[in-house]
């Protein structure tokens, strides 16, 4: 197994912990779980969810009330899912690998150098156990799906999930990024497809423009923007082509992109949606100096 491994313990070195760590998002759930509890769920006649794009955040996220609050917002704005399937920027794992699907699996804390806290925080979704049969039937025709018990969600998946779902009510399992070839995570994004019009949501998390330098040279921000707006213009063509040659086609992409696991989960949700042109922006802020842009398609 190959596991991509996180660099947010660098990006946590550099910011100073919260008072409290946490503790906006404990504001948010004491403000807002008895409406994610009782937020209505997908029926068929909503027709295919949207897939997304969540720009995901390191754990300091949870420390973001803006953040927090629109991320939520965002998940209010669509029917409840029946169940999640999301692939994050911190699981490389060719043939395709689920995470766990028992009840309790705990969660996997891939990351260091932030507040003992976080790694404390609980996210216990429901038995996955029939989303992941149903991947392994949608994918297994060609190569077995092989399931990692033991592997809980890594914090790719489970932060904006805190944020969006905080009941922890819906069904989740993670799907293993084949590779970090655009092409391949937008063959991926096209398999799960059929699964939207299941009330399943197809998630990609990864993060718009992800660098570091530019925490040490503010001027690079400057690259981080244009990489930004081109991947919008890009999206609103619908140029697939473009997206997936990101590396040649993209100005800024060597300091946007150092390397290449947090842009291609875009290419997943490009892939699952039945209209790559149809992109909206739920989420537009630069923080430090990076792109927080989230999208969804139908």
């Amino acid at each position: 197994m190959t596991t991509v491994s996180s660099q947010d313990s660098r990006f946590g070195a550099r910011m100073p912990d919260a008072a409290y760590p946490a503790g906006a998002y404990d504001d948010h759930l004491a403000r807002v779980l008895p409406r994610a509890r009782e937020q209505r769920v997908w029926t068929p006649a909503d027709g295919p969810l949207p897939s997304l794009f969540v720009s995901h955040g390191a754990p300091f996220t949870l420390d973001d009330p803006q953040w927090i609050a629109d991320l939520f917002a965002w998940a209010q704005s669509m029917p409840k899912p029946k169940a999640v399937v999301v692939v994050s920027a911190h699981w490389e794992h060719a043939q395709a690998a689920i995470s766990g699907a028992a009840a309790g699996t705990p969660l996997y804390y891939d990351f260091s150098g932030f507040h003992p806290r976080y790694k404390t925080l609980p996210y216990a979704t429901p038995d996955a156990t029939d989303l992941a049969r149903r991947l392994a039937g949608l994918l297994g025709g060609r190569t077995p799906v092989y399931e990692f018990t033991d592997r809980g969600l890594d914090h790719g998946a489970f932060i904006p999930l805190m944020a969006m779902y905080p009941a922890a009510d819906i069904p989740v399992v993670q799907l293993s990024m084949p590779s970090l070839d655009p092409g391949a995570l937008l063959e991926l994004g096209t398999r799960l497809r059929p699964l939207r019009d299941e009330g399943i949501l197809v998630l990609g998390s990864g993060f718009m423009t992800h660098s570091f330098a530019v925490f040490r040279s503010p001027a690079l921000a400057a690259h981080t923007a244009a990489f930004d707006e081109w991947a919008v213009d890009a999206l609103a063509r619908a140029d697939v082509d473009a997206l997936t040659d990101y590396r040649r086609k993209a100005p800024g992409a060597e300091v946007a992109h150092p390397t290449a696991e947090h842009f291609v989960p875009l290419l997943l949700t490009v892939g699952a949606a039945a209209d790559p042109g149809s992109a909206v922006s739920a989420i537009d802020r630069m923080v430090m100096g990076n792109s927080t842009r989230s999208v969804q398609l139908n």
